[in-house]
């Protein structure tokens, strides 16, 4: 009977082995875990809340603001948007550290518009921020390939597998092991961050990475990082590298 036992078990392990040697990608978006009906509403840009904010977003572009009177679009096109939001976040050669794309977006009001920083999570910073991922829908997430970045990568992946809070829970604990099981009557996705920012249902509203990343660490009874902070720049940095090759889909839609 040990050697059924152990005989199924070296089964299961060759077969395990054999499908990662195909090279078959299991990895899967948020989306793919929805009601066909939420799906539906990402597809249809008629439907989907975020397109709202992809239009305000056009509109600031547009517009002159700040001491300078530039617009986002004096020095940009739309169209020179296209796969920029999908290599954030990024080695910033100032400040010697990664920073994501909301903050480059302030840091070109303060630098080029000067004008004062907006605040996160405020409708401004998330109309602009999904206009420019808007811009890269379709193509795939592709983190740079910076030697700077190395560290600050390796923190990102020990935090995503640290314990935390009084569950003494890591992002890992349900993302990887418990990934498609289930946690009171929602799905567990994989956690690519491929939609950001996304339309939550659950919200009513949009909302970046950074708002759901706070999200977890409160659900697992942790104190949430600040917006900003470079703990959770670092955890995308890392997310990043998990969903490299997906396809972005800015705005999604989530439960």
């Amino acid at each position: 009977m040990r050697q059924w036992v152990l005989f199924a078990l070296l089964l299961v392990a060759a077969s395990a082995h054999s499908q990662s040697a195909t090279g078959v990608d299991k990895r899967r978006s948020g989306a793919d875990f929805m009601a066909a009906s939420t799906q539906a509403m990402q597809k249809d840009d008629t439907l989907n809340p975020g397109m709202l904010w992809v239009k305000d977003g056009e509109a600031l572009w547009q517009k002159p603001t700040g001491q300078s009177q530039k617009s986002c679009a004096s020095c940009h096109t739309p169209s020179s948007m296209k796969g920029v939001a999908s290599r954030y976040p990024d080695f910033d050669d100032v400040l010697k550290r990664p920073i994501t794309l909301s903050q480059r977006i302030n840091q070109c009001r303060q630098k080029h518009q000067q004008t004062d920083p907006l605040r996160a999570e405020s409708q401004d910073l998330l109309s602009l921020e999904s206009f420019v991922a808007h811009q890269s829908r379709g193509m795939p997430v592709a983190p740079p390939d910076d030697k700077r970045l190395d560290t600050f990568r390796e923190r990102g992946q020990q935090r995503y597998t640290q314990r935390m809070g009084q569950l003494n829970l890591s992002c890992a604990h349900c993302h990887d092991s418990n990934a498609g099981g289930r946690l009171g009557s929602s799905q567990i996705p994989q956690a690519h961050p491929t939609g950001y920012p996304v339309y939550r249902l659950e919200w009513q509203s949009l909302g970046s990475l950074q708002r759901r990343l706070r999200n977890c660490m409160s659900g697992v009874r942790a104190e949430p990082f600040a917006y900003g902070a470079q703990e959770l720049v670092e955890l995308e940095l890392h997310l990043a590298v998990r969903a490299k090759g997906m396809l972005v889909e800015t705005p999604g839609v989530r439960p």
